[in-house]
C-alpha cells in the first residue's frame, strides 16, 4: 500500500454524495511556471504589475472571441444537476470542486466587469472584484479540473465547465501565472518533438532495443521502423509508448498488428508525440504549433496514412481540432479515416479477418474496460453510432475470452475520469489525483469483488501513468491496468508462430 501525507478516501457503494467540508482543498496547489518556461511560451515572465487590467482585458478578448464562454456565463441557473457529477468533488467533499462553484470563481469576475448590474449593484449579483485573493483561488480550483466534461453531460444547458476551466487558465498564463507541469512539457514538445524531451538518438536506440525484446519473445522480425521515407503510415503515439510500462506494451502491440497485417509504417522522429498539452491550458496557437510538427512529418516522409496511438486527449485534438489547425489533408488517401485511431485500424483487420488471435494467451486476465474522457465524450471512431465505445471492447473479445463491464451509470458518456487528466497529472496535485480517483476505483472495486477483475484495458497514455500511481492508494496491483494493445500483443500470431 502506497503512503501518502493526506488521508485516502474509504471506497464505498457508488454513488456516495460526501458532507461538503469548505476549503478543503484550498491549500493545494501545483508549481508556479518559472521565468524560462513562461519566456519559452511567449507568456510573460512572472506576474505582470496590472495584472488585474490584463487580466480583464484577456476576458473581454475571449468573450469576444468565443460566444459560447460568454454564453456559458449568462446561462446558468445553479440548477445543481452538476453538483455531484465531478470525481473531484466527490472525492474531496470540496464544495468549490462542485462544477457549478467552480465555473461561479469566473462568474463573479464576469459579471463585476462585463454586465450593467455587477458595475453598479455587486453584491446584489454576486459579482466580486478581481483581487490577488481570488487569483490564488482560480490557481487552485481550476487546476482541481481534469477538463474531463462528465459534468456538461448532465448540465440541461450544455454548460462546457472544461472550457471554463481552460479559458481561466489561459487568462492566468496570459498574465505571468501558468502552470509549471503543462507549460513545461508544451515548451519540451516544441523544441525537441515529445513532451519528455527525448532525442533523436535516444528514441532511435529505445526502438532497437524493443525490437531485439521482441525477437528474443518471439523469434521473428518485428520491425520498430523511424523516419522511414515512403511508408503506408506514420504513427504517432505518445512518448511514454516508447519506454514506460505498461505503455511500451500497446507499442508492442501496435508493431506486431502492422507487421501481421503487412503494413509499412514508421515513427518520425521530429513528431514523436501524440500528446498535445496545448488543449489543456486553452491555448489554441500552441495546440497548432505542436500539431503543425505532424504535418511537416508527414508531408516530409511521404506517408498516406496518420494513425493516432492510445492517447485520449491526443484522440480528442486529432480528431476535433486537426483539421482546423493543420488540414487540409489532401495528401493522405482519402480512403481511410483522417485522422485514423490506431483501435479503428486494428478493429478493420479484425473485421475483415486479416489478423488471427489466440485468446487463451489472456485467459490468466478478467478484464474490464475504462472509456476516458476525451474518447468517450469529444470523439468518436469509426462510422457507426456509438464507435468509441464498440470499438475497443470489440477488439478486447476479439483478443481475449474473459471481459465485462463496469456498472452502467459509469461507463460509455457517464464514464468517470481516472483523475490525472487535464494538467493534473503531477506531483504536485497527488492529493487532487488520488481523491479525484475515488469514483473510478469504487466502480473499479466493485467488478474486482463480484467477478475477479484483475486487469483493467485503457486506450489513454494519462489514464495508464494516473493508475499506475493511484491503485496502490485504494490497495490494488498498480500492475492491473494496461492498453487494449498490451492485449492484442499478447494473443496475435505472427507467421506460424
Amino acid at each position: 500500500m502506497a503512503t501518502a501525507k493526506f488521508e485516502t478516501p474509504t471506497l464505498k457503494s457508488y454513488p456516495v454524495i460526501p458532507l461538503i467540508q469548505v476549503g478543503a482543498m484550498s491549500h493545494v496547489r501545483s508549481f508556479v511556471a518559472s521565468a524560462p518556461i513562461q519566456k519559452a511560451m511567449g507568456f510573460p515572465e512572472e506576474l505582470v504589475d496590472n495584472w488585474q487590467e490584463k487580466a480583464i482585458a484577456k476576458m473581454g478578448e475571449m468573450l469576444g472571441k468565443y460566444r459560447s464562454l460568454q454564453v456559458y456565463m449568462d446561462a446558468c441557473v445553479h440548477c445543481g444537476a452538476c453538483s455531484d457529477k465531478c470525481h473531484y468533488f466527490l472525492g474531496t467533499a470540496d464544495p468549490k470542486n462542485m462544477p457549478v462553484a467552480r465555473q461561479d470563481l469566473m462568474r463573479k469576475i464576469y459579471r463585476r466587469y462585463f454586465t450593467v448590474a455587477g458595475k453598479y449593484f455587486p453584491q446584489l449579483v454576486g459579482a466580486v472584484d478581481l483581487t490577488r485573493e481570488v487569483l490564488d483561488e482560480w490557481y487552485s480550483y481550476f487546476y482541481q479540473c481534469s477538463e474531463c466534461r462528465r459534468c456538461s453531460v448532465f448540465c440541461p444547458y450544455g454548460i462546457d465547465t472544461a472550457e471554463v476551466t481552460m479559458a481561466a487558465r489561459e487568462i492566468m498564463a496570459s498574465i505571468g501565472m501558468g502552470q509549471k507541469y503543462a507549460n513545461e512539457i508544451i515548451g519540451k514538445l516544441q523544441r525537441i518533438g515529445n513532451n519528455l524531451g527525448i532525442p533523436e538518438p535516444a528514441l532511435a536506440n529505445t526502438l532497437e532495443g524493443l525490437e531485439e525484446d521482441t525477437k528474443d519473445d518471439t523469434g521473428i522480425d518485428v520491425k520498430f521502423p523511424l523516419d522511414v521515407k515512403g511508408a503506408e503510415v506514420l504513427l504517432i503515439t505518445p512518448s511514454a509508448d516508447f519506454f514506460s510500462e505498461p505503455h511500451v506494451e500497446s507499442l508492442i502491440g501496435y508493431a506486431k498488428v502492422f507487421h501481421a497485417a503487412g503494413i509499412s509504417w514508421t515513427l518520425s522522429s521530429y513528431a514523436s508525440e501524440a500528446g498535445n498539452f496545448g488543449l489543456f491550458i486553452g491555448n489554441y496557437e500552441h495546440m497548432r504549433k505542436n500539431s503543425m510538427r505532424i504535418r511537416d512529418a508527414a508531408l516530409e516522409l511521404g506517408v498516406k496514412r496518420i494513425v493516432v496511438g492510445e492517447c485520449g486527449h491526443a484522440w480528442r485534438v486529432a480528431y476535433s481540432f486537426w483539421n482546423t489547425l493543420i488540414g487540409p489533408f489532401d495528401y493522405l488517401d482519402q480512403r481511410y479515416p483522417i485522422p485514423q485511431h490506431i483501435c479503428e485500424l486494428t478493429d478493420d483487420l479484425i473485421q475483415r479477418g486479416a489478423l488471427k488471435f489466440d485468446k487463451e494467451q489472456n485467459d490468466n486476465r478478467i478484464i474490464t474496460f475504462h472509456d476516458s474522457c476525451n474518447v468517450a465524450r469529444a470523439s468518436r471512431m469509426g462510422n457507426m453510432p456509438g464507435g468509441q465505445f464498440v470499438i475497443p471492447r470489440r477488439i478486447i473479445t476479439a483478443v481475449a475470452n474473459n471481459f465485462l463491464d463496469m456498472a452502467p451509470e459509469t461507463i460509455h458518456e457517464s464514464t468517470f475520469c481516472c483523475g490525472g487528466g487535464g494538467g493534473v497529472l503531477t506531483d504536485d496535485l497527488m492529493e487532487v489525483r488520488v481523491k479525484g480517483a475515488l469514483p473510478r476505483m469504487e466502480a473499479l472495486k466493485h467488478v474486482v469483488d463480484d467477478h475477479g477483475v484483475n486487469f483493467m484495458a485503457t486506450i489513454c497514455a494519462i489514464c495508464k501513468a494516473q493508475f499506475t500511481k493511484v491503485l496502490p492508494y485504494y490497495g490494488f496491483d498498480m500492475s492491473m491496468v494496461g492498453g487494449v494493445h498490451q492485449l492484442v500483443s499478447k494473443a496475435i500470431r505472427l507467421g506460424d508462430k
